[in-house]
């Protein structure tokens, strides 16, 4: 899942071009990163604030979450989205960086055009397992059951600012967004990945919170145990989004494995 925060720095200009939005800012090596479902460009400001002055090219596509044919709301048409802004922006050798939604986007894509990515990081993860997901919001209408929900997603409840629950509120409360967000979480628990994980070679970092309650952290090591090339790296008093609760470790991890990894 994993929810906004305020748009700042590199993330205030988004660019609309064609059917695509997004963010983009940097020169060098391109990292694509996927927000996940019920999020947004802005749960990634930290890595945009921070990699483009190092010599890499960060683009974060604004995925059509609610937009898509309600027949057609699933991972793979998210997945086919993303070849298609891929295509648009004649990328290759790129990055890519998921969370969440995002990872399993990710994964797919890497399974239909692995000749395209060069390295691939998840973090919190679907794809193996989800808690919480496709579960329904019974109480939708009652915004401390909403708050409490957001809450549990991260490892301080304090991140699930007003404004955080304020969206969740107005997303699950929107009969389009919720019937939509419902069918990707479903589609995201149907789409296993376990048989294919094997099959993916590329040099993978798996970065996760220590008390993801989301994608708890077996499913952490489960990927790190099925991706041959992957190394697994901890953040401790983190739930599902390391990126928003910890975003200069996040970071530093990320940085040093794309060094390591010569990207």
């Amino acid at each position: 899942m994993v929810y906004n925060f305020p748009v700042q720095g590199n993330m205030d200009k988004i660019i609309q071009k064609h059917e695509f939005r997004y963010v983009e800012s940097g020169i060098g090596q391109p990292i694509i990163i996927l927000h996940g479902l019920m999020g947004g460009l802005s749960n990634f400001s930290g890595v945009m604030n921070y990699f483009p002055n190092k010599k890499y090219r960060v683009i974060i596509p604004e995925l059509p979450v609610y937009s898509l044919p309600i027949l057609n709301t699933s991972v793979k048409s998210l997945s086919d989205y993303l070849h298609k802004f891929i295509s648009f922006k004649k990328l290759r050798d790129i990055i890519l960086l998921g969370n969440s939604l995002g990872g399993h986007v990710g994964l797919l894509f890497i399974k239909k055009y692995p000749e395209l990515v060069k390295g691939l990081v998840l973090t919190g993860s679907s794809g193996l397992y989800e808690n919480n997901m496709g579960d329904g919001y019974p109480k939708r209408g009652d915004y401390q059951y909403i708050k409490k929900k957001s809450e549990a997603v991260f490892f301080d409840p304090k991140i699930a600012s007003k404004e955080i629950v304020d969206g969740v509120f107005e997303t699950v409360n929107n009969r389009n967004k919720l019937i939509r967000t419902l069918a990707l979480a479903k589609s995201a628990i149907r789409h296993n990945m376990a048989n294919e994980l094997p099959k993916i070679k590329i040099p993978t970092a798996i970065i996760w919170g220590r008390q993801d309650t989301v994608t708890p952290p077996n499913v952490a090591e489960e990927f790190h145990e099925l991706l041959p090339n992957s190394i697994l790296y901890w953040i401790d008093k983190c739930g599902h989004a390391p990126m928003m609760e910890h975003p200069d470790e996040f970071n530093s991890i990320l940085e040093d494995w794309l060094e390591t990894s010569n990207f």
